[in-house]
């Protein structure tokens, strides 16, 4: 009996310990049961198509290359701000895209979050009218949330429908809709060879994949790691929060070629990228091509090489900027041999190259100042969530220095591949983008956009002549600027100017009676605070919202 008791004793005890630490747990087991699970081959290779040996001299078409970077922030650019991480740390590469071609200094998002915005850059619609409406994330990281919410009991809790979240779609059962049109189809129905590289995050089962979509060649991002965590280059900054756990849980350094076997990356995923990307170029340079280039950076995990990260050891910089200094260098760097591959083939005039990011920096990697001087985050409608930096480069066709002021948005993507490729859109659906080039060169003597729409569940928002409504369910809460004379969000005048808000939300209203039901249903509501990082603490009176997915 004596014994029996000391053994369920014994085995309460550990669980009470297991459960208490069931977090760290599953973070720590979950990359090694995806080892197995998932095996990645040590060895593999992208075997990219080759174009001919000489180029048609009749074919004056532009090669067309769209980099895409993951969360960078408005002040992770020096061009905007005088320099990222307090003045430290400049982008000259990417600042060189402007300088040579066009920076627009209110460019925007399709959204706040990753999935949704993608969706909306590769068909210049909102992604609301097909109903991509929320953003897949890892399977059990609802779970995964809840338990760490459980554990440190914070004043604003998140809240999860359990009806609802087995409706949910994950990155690996979402699926891109087969009737959209993406830009690459229209080129690759246009005669361009097409190539993504990169994070996709778009579907992964079989008919939602850049291969079933128009590229003709895919090197998709697999795992979420930039190097294996205890490589000798790498240096790590690990966050205590939930989609920082989410991500290091199923963190894998892998990549997959044209649906083959996963295999290791050769290199810092951000310069392995890079080396691939050239690969595309130098082979088709005798024929136009479309390269789409999702670089992972600067999305956590947060993996800077060491080199680097040691770049910026005389700055005094906290740990965590410096290894995201180390990241946006390693990006920047990108931008810069892509640019000298395409001169060094002869190709730069002829080039059209767009540089943007899904949507603005991210709060759960506790740095203060990467959407400045914008409030909010990425999952927020403030200015630091959507306001982004965005600049294009065509030396035949854009005058180097130019500025350009009025808003631009990622739908306008769409539209301006295609008509730099004269190839023909779709004319039996709603499109929401314009060619920004004529714009731009003047001349169109208009502005692109009178009007912009966001929608994310209950959180909405429009732009509109200038003023800006954002409203949300949770809290209960319209905020109204006029961005004419506060472009930093500072004064809300949804009770001072009712008259406007009358004018808005009849705009907005309208905008969502044309949209659609969206494919899955959101089952998250996550607080976001406006003003404050995630590992600042909440006090009252601070402003936030729900973030739905």
């Amino acid at each position: 009996m004596k014994r029996l008791l000391s053994t369920l004793t014994f085995f309460l005890i550990l669980s009470f310990v297991i459960w208490n630490n069931r977090v760290n747990i599953v973070v720590w087991a979950l990359p090694k049961i995806l080892d197995i699970t998932n095996p990645v081959l040590s060895v593999g290779s992208s075997n990219w198509q080759k174009g001919p040996d000489s180029k048609t001299i009749n074919d004056t078409r532009p090669n067309i290359i769209l980099i895409l970077a993951d969360d960078l922030g408005f002040n992770d650019v020096s061009l905007y701000n005088g320099g990222a991480a307090d003045g430290s740390l400049m982008t000259p590469n990417i600042d060189a895209i402007a300088h040579d071609g066009v920076l627009f200094e209110n460019g925007y998002a399709a959204n706040a979050i990753c999935a949704p915005a993608r969706a909306s850059i590769m068909t210049g619609r909102y992604s609301t009218r097909f109903g991509f409406e929320f953003t897949p994330i890892y399977p059990q990281a609802l779970t995964l949330f809840q338990w760490i919410d459980d554990i440190d009991d914070p004043e604003l809790k998140i809240e999860i429908d359990e009806k609802l979240a087995p409706m949910s779609k994950d990155i690996f059962t979402a699926s891109f809709p087969s009737e959209e049109i993406t830009i690459a189809e229209v080129l690759q129905e246009a005669g361009y060879y097409t190539a993504h590289i990169g994070k996709w995050h778009l579907g992964r089962v079989d008919g939602s994949l850049p291969n079933d979509n128009g590229f003709d060649d895919s090197l998709i991002l697999d795992g979420s790691l930039y190097l294996p965590e205890n490589d000798e280059n790498v240096v790590n900054a690990k966050f205590d929060y939930g989609v920082d756990k989410m991500v290091w849980a199923r963190s894998q350094f892998s990549a997959i070629f044209n649906k083959g076997p996963r295999f290791a990356p050769g290199g810092y995923l951000t310069d392995y990228y890079t080396d691939e990307a050239i690969q595309v170029i130098e082979n088709n340079k005798n024929r136009p091509f479309f390269l789409y280039l999702g670089h992972w950076a600067v999305h956590n995990p947060l993996q800077s090489l060491k080199s680097d990260f040691d770049l910026f050891a005389h700055q005094n910089m906290n740990h965590n900027m410096q290894v995201y200094s180390g990241m946006i260098e390693a990006l920047d760097r990108s931008v810069g041999r892509i640019v000298d591959a395409l001169e060094k083939n002869g190709l730069s005039n002829n080039t059209l190259i767009i540089l943007t990011s899904d949507n603005g920096g991210a709060s759960y990697i506790e740095l203060s100042d990467i959407n400045k001087p914008y409030r909010g985050w990425k999952l927020t409608h403030f200015e630091g969530g959507l306001h982004i930096p965005f600049m294009a480069k065509w030396p035949d066709k854009i005058k180097p220095g130019t500025t350009f002021t009025p808003p631009v948005h990622h739908t306008d993507i769409f539209h301006t591949i295609a008509a730099a490729a004269t190839a023909n859109i779709p004319t039996d659906r709603k499109l929401d983008g314009v060619d920004f080039l004529p714009f731009v060169n003047g001349t169109n003597q208009g502005i692109p956009h009178e009007t912009l729409f966001w929608k994310q569940g209950h959180n909405q928002t429009i732009l509109h002549k200038g003023w800006k409504l954002i409203r949300t369910d949770k809290p209960d809460k319209k905020w109204l600027f006029n961005l004419n004379e506060d472009p930093t969000e500072k004064t809300n005048l949804a009770s001072s100017h009712p008259e406007q808000l009358i004018v808005l939300e009849e705009l907005l209203n309208k905008h969502e009676s044309e949209q659609v039901a969206s494919l899955w249903p959101s089952a998250l509501n996550a607080p976001q605070l406006i003003d404050k990082h995630i590992g600042e603490e909440y006090k009252k009176g601070d402003e936030y919202i729900y973030w739905p997915n």
